[in-house]
């Protein structure tokens, strides 16, 4: 049986398209669906009504610990854990992520498919163990097993890649990580605010789990990086808009025919 959990902040829109993909699409292959809620004020909740799926709030965030609390939440053994910007695409999604688990009791989790990277590491035969970045879990469009979980609980230490920390994990105690070709798409448009989270959070995570230490000349060297980036795509961003502002001027003066 099959649990989907849904972390979600502010996000009702999204919510409300995932929520429906999942009732009219997968209702057969989906037990419960729950929606793990970090103090949304906009209309999330009455979503969540709307389409009866679970709506359980988390007040204190942090990634491991919302996997954690998601982990809780969830009655059923596969757990599928969604971002309310994600959702799944592939008619047999569910059945998929059933099939590995029946042939492989053995497993801890499954990945599924949402980008280039992915793809090329699934066909590739790339490895978790090879690859834990690219080809282990993402807690977003991912599987875990809570039988696994309940003796390896996600660590709420770690600044993020919370599932990155727990594919290593798992995979020294012993368990398999693997692809499954379920395919989902992975939306969202960030602010600038948002960016500038996410990067501080993936500075402080990439340390932490990859050992990736910052020097000063690292720090200068990005510097003159980002604002020459930031120039170079200032100077094209003008340069194109006058070239479209005189095509438009000639197109005016010089329309072709009709058809």
């Amino acid at each position: 049986m099959i649990s989907v959990v849904i972390r979600n902040k502010n996000q009702a829109g999204a919510l409300s398209f995932l929520l429906k993909n999942l009732t009219e699409r997968y209702a057969d292959d989906i037990d419960e669906v729950v929606v793990i809620d970090n103090l949304s004020t906009d209309a999330s909740e009455q979503v969540a009504k709307t389409y009866e799926a679970r709506f359980e709030t988390i007040t204190q965030f942090s990634y491991g610990g919302s996997a954690n609390f998601a982990a809780s939440k969830a009655k059923n053994p596969i757990v599928v854990i969604f971002s309310a910007h994600s959702y799944p695409v592939s008619h047999d999604f569910f059945k998929l992520i059933k099939n590995k688990f029946v042939e492989n009791p053995n497993l801890a989790g499954l990945r599924c498919l949402h980008n280039s990277n992915d793809y090329k590491n699934y066909i590739n035969n790339i490895s978790a163990v090879q690859d834990p970045n690219k080809s282990g879990l993402i807690f977003s469009g991912s599987v875990f097993n809570k039988k696994v979980w309940e003796k390896h609980p996600f660590k709420e230490d770690v600044a993020t890649f919370e599932d990155k920390e727990w594919t290593v994990r798992v995979l020294k105690a012993g368990y398999d990580i693997d692809f499954v070709p379920s395919i989902f798409n992975y939306e969202i448009n960030r602010t600038k605010k948002q960016l500038f989270f996410r990067f501080k959070k993936d500075v402080v995570g990439n340390y932490q789990l990859w050992h990736q230490d910052i020097g000063l000349a690292n720090v200068l060297k990005g510097l003159a990086f980002n604002l020459w980036n930031a120039i170079k795509n200032l100077f094209f961003d003008v340069w194109y808009a006058i070239l479209r502002f005189l095509f438009l001027l000639k197109f005016i003066s010089n329309k072709p025919k009709k058809f």
